[in-house]
């Protein structure tokens, strides 16, 4: 029996957010959420990406056709509507996404607050009260278009998964200033409240370097629990599962489940020390940006 979380006060919107590939965005996004149900949250993941990994991994439909975040952006479904049980625990739910999400940026362009919609949809109208859910977890592309901004402002906390390889911190700086932009912009309660280091292969040199940087650069808000380089982690996508789901006793799941309970136990972080809107100076991140 794994101990139950207190819930939090208020329901914690989460997009998980990298705009360079492969650094395990999707994965996070499924293992956390089922780390969170397991330890007694009712959680809600919302695939805003076209590729639909994140729905595939939670068991969620999303063939075409099937009312998902498309329908939801646009206007012809509500949340309620597109929700779905994920087969991976009972606490879980998916609003999935289908390959019609593909057009959905320029399909945007010419609608009212576009920049809002997912906001409007699960905010503005009172689902996520109804429902009774303690964590959004959004999982988004890595490009910075409508459906990331839309992901963005319908949220307050922003977690980055950061790989323990090469070229790390690469794009990083880039991401910094379009939180900020956004923050600015068009949703000022937006900050990063957790940076996730993943792929961490304790036998190499390179990894402990990496994560010594990354700590150096941001902080606190580094999560102390890191994700090791797992085969099981890598192979439960394609059996359509998330790690705590395909083998729950593996160094993957159990790294997964630790940094859940981590990031709920110490709730929304914001470093009270920040000089930035994020957990970075603005030196820092200019720093990063010089990096890419």
């Amino acid at each position: 029996m794994v101990d139950q979380l207190p819930k939090p006060e208020a329901p914690r919107l989460i997009t998980v957010a990298n705009q360079k590939g492969g650094v395990g965005k999707t994965t996070s996004s499924v293992n956390l959420a089922a780390g969170l149900a397991m330890l007694g949250a009712k959680v809600l993941v919302v695939d805003l990406d076209p590729q639909g990994n994140a729905s595939t991994a939670l068991g969620a439909e999303h063939t075409s056709g099937t009312l998902s975040s498309y329908e939801l952006l646009i206007g012809e479904t509500t949340a309620e509507q597109a929700l779905q049980p994920s087969t991976a625990h009972e606490n879980l739910f998916c609003i999935p996404a289908t390959i019609d999400l593909a057009g959905a940026e320029i399909e945007l362009v010419s609608l009212v607050r576009r920049e809002y919609r997912l906001h409007d949809a699960l905010r503005g109208s009172g689902f996520l009260a109804e429902q009774g859910f303690d964590y959004v977890i959004i999982d988004c592309p890595p490009s910075l278009g409508l459906l990331t901004i839309n992901a963005m402002t319908a949220v307050d906390e922003v977690l980055i998964p950061i790989q323990c390889e090469y070229y790390a911190l690469e794009g990083v700086g880039q991401l910094l200033n379009n939180i900020s932009m956004i923050r600015q912009h068009l949703n000022t309660s937006l900050h990063i409240s957790a940076i996730l280091l993943t792929m961490y292969d304790a036998r190499t040199k390179l990894a402990e370097q990496v994560a010594t940087e990354v700590r150096a650069h941001f902080g606190d808000v580094v999560l102390g629990h890191v994700i090791p380089r797992s085969v099981k982690v890598s192979e439960a996508p394609g059996y359509g599962q998330t790690v705590l789901n395909y083998d729950p006793t593996s160094r993957g799941a159990v790294a997964y489940l630790h940094a859940a309970r981590e990031f709920a136990t110490r709730g929304d972080y914001q470093p009270a020390e920040s000089t930035g809107p994020i957990g970075v100076s603005p030196e820092t991140a200019q720093q990063l940006e010089s990096e890419r």
